[in-house]
């Protein structure tokens, strides 16, 4: 399978990457077989693989999907220093007053730069390729957040940042700080979530990579099928899945657009992955819009 591949920084990686989030928190598969999962991906041509340090389940273990990957890609067979790995810093998981699996955020300059280092050691490298910071803490200046991302760099913990969960003035603020450093950012975007489409239009202005995550809506929470309709229309017409559909209207958006479809098994990935070949014409791209 020859797979979409763009530019990101500074690598050439593939437009559809694995977001691996789904693997390790709750509902996750056996590790046998999300293991399998991101060798068939790689296998496949997949070349970009999206982790953090907050992906594991509540309560359990830390860093468990940065160990995961670092165990994928030690046991395949594949290049390797082909693979672009990001990771994540600011998040960590907790419960709620009901006691429901959480997200926590902690932006402080001291958290981030220890937890891309132990981000770091997980993953088994001495520089991250591409390191995010997760989500803006509201207790903590954003620019003091960022000055530590700058500092990752400085240190040679981290090659290139992203940001995640940005709007316009922190983006102008990273890149103010970061320079030419800040390659990427990353944000929610897909048929169920199109608020940050003035993010996504900017990104590509100023030269970022923009990064879809949940890109197909995300699995845990219940979606609005009827938004769908007209992507299953689309789909049938071409014979493919919904989901390819999707993520090829997504991809459509620009050249600087990237997007990171999770999965629980191969199969699911695998038919991802054919999305970058999907061309859809003017008028289908007019009706998905």
């Amino acid at each position: 399978m020859t797979l979409l591949t763009r530019t990101l920084g500074f690598s050439r990686t593939t437009a559809v990457g694995l977001g691996c989030m789904g693997l390790s928190i709750e509902g996750k598969p056996a590790r046998e077989q999300a293991v399998q999962t991101i060798h068939d991906a790689l296998d496949a041509g997949c070349r970009h693989l999206d982790t953090a340090w907050s992906y594991y389940a509540s309560g359990g273990p830390e860093q468990t999907n940065e160990n995961l990957v670092r165990e994928a890609l030690a046991s395949w067979k594949g290049p390797k220093d082909e693979v672009l790995v990001a990771t994540k810093v600011g998040h960590f998981r907790n419960f709620d007053r009901d006691g429901k699996p959480g997200w926590g955020v902690d932006g402080r300059p001291e958290t981030l730069i220890r937890r891309a280092k132990e981000s770091a050691r997980a993953l088994g490298v001495d520089t991250i390729d591409l390191l995010y910071m997760h989500r803006p803490d509201p207790d903590v200046p954003y620019q003091e957040s960022i000055e530590a991302m700058a500092q990752l760099v400085h240190e040679g913990v981290a090659r290139q940042i992203g940001i995640s969960n940005a709007d316009l003035r922190q983006i102008d603020l990273a890149r103010g700080v970061l320079g030419k450093d800040l390659v990427a950012v990353q944000n929610q975007f897909s048929p169920l979530f199109r608020d940050t489409r003035k993010v996504l239009d900017y990104t590509g202005q100023v030269n970022l990579a923009f990064v879809c995550w949940s890109p197909l809506g995300g699995f845990r929470k219940p979606k609005d099928e009827s938004k769908f309709a007209p992507f299953r229309q689309v789909a049938q017409a071409h014979g493919v899945s919904f989901q390819q559909v999707v993520l090829a209207w997504e991809l459509a958006q620009g050249e600087h657009v990237f997007v990171l479809p999770g999965a629980h098994r191969p199969q699911t990935i695998l038919d991802s992955l054919k999305a970058g070949e999907l061309k859809l014409s003017r008028d289908e791209l007019a009706t998905l819009d």
